[in-house]
């Protein structure tokens, strides 16, 4: 199947590692132009020539972007413009906000979580709508979490903002629909990446069992029976942005081996 993303320019925000820079690669080996961002300007450079080693041909730059800055949202997009002339397609994408419950959190972690994990797609979104729509058309897609379907246990501040990632989009895609832009939110499931092994730490500690177990029972709940790997989530998140998509808008999709049960 030709995914028709060969000379497209896609913006990978969050990219330095985990499910942003293996997206990344993905979109590289595809033949897409890719910018990929983070606050870590020495990380990105190495993502960068991890991405053309495994795509050589690949027109692959970096933006320093600390995503809960608009002015370095505007920069980073700017950037995009002024190397490769427009932008088909963003991929949102952010750290998780802290694991804790609701006694936990002041009226500024519940704004740094709002900013890191709602603001920024909004601002992101914003900054690339009139190029898409020059364009004649594009496709943003937002990563989220399996708290979209189901929420998770000490994850309070996630919960919230990703589900409002979820409203954002469904909002949007009716919107938007008339550029023919579509928008869709994808959900990991227990991916391995470096983010969920630091919640199965904690989890392993306030069960007072080791990293190992708390994984293996996790595991043994995914019907699948295993992690996830980033390579597998990346290759879902570049379909719903090719141009094999053409009538996929305003979805959630979860990419979690079939661990949560709800509808």
């Amino acid at each position: 199947m030709d995914l028709q993303l060969r000379n497209k320019t896609v913006i990978v925000m969050a990219a330095s590692q985990g499910l942003g820079k293996a997206t990344a690669t993905e979109f590289a080996k595809e033949g897409a132009n890719v910018v990929v961002s983070s606050r870590n300007e020495q990380q990105l450079s190495k993502t960068v020539e991890a991405i053309k080693q495994t795509a050589p041909d690949a027109k692959v730059i970096y933006s320093v972007c600390d995503v809960t800055s608009s002015d370095e949202i505007q920069m980073m997009v700017k950037k995009t413009t002024d190397t490769f002339g427009s932008v088909d397609v963003l991929v949102n994408n952010a750290g998780g906000p802290p694991a804790g419950g609701f006694d936990q959190f002041s009226d500024e972690d519940w704004q740094r979580a709002f900013e890191l994990n709602l603001l920024s797609y909004i601002r992101a979104i914003r900054e690339v709508l009139p190029y898409m729509k020059a364009n004649g058309g594009g496709h943003i897609l937002n990563f989220a979490s399996s708290s979209i379907k189901q929420t998770l246990d000490h994850l309070l501040l996630s919960n919230t903002f990703r589900a409002g990632i979820v409203g954002l989009a469904k909002s949007l895609s009716q919107e938007l629909s008339r550029d023919n832009i579509l928008i869709n939110t994808l959900g990991p499931g227990r991916i391995a990446t470096s983010r969920v092994a630091s919640l199965d730490r904690i989890r392993a500690e306030k069960q007072g069992v080791s990293y190992e177990e708390a994984r293996a029972h996790t595991e043994k709940s995914i019907p699948i029976g295993r992690y996830g790997t980033p390579e597998e989530f990346a290759k879902q998140a570049v379909f719903l942005c090719s141009g094999a998509n053409t009538y996929v808008t305003g979805q959630t999709l979860l990419v979690d081996g079939g661990l949560v049960k709800a509808l």
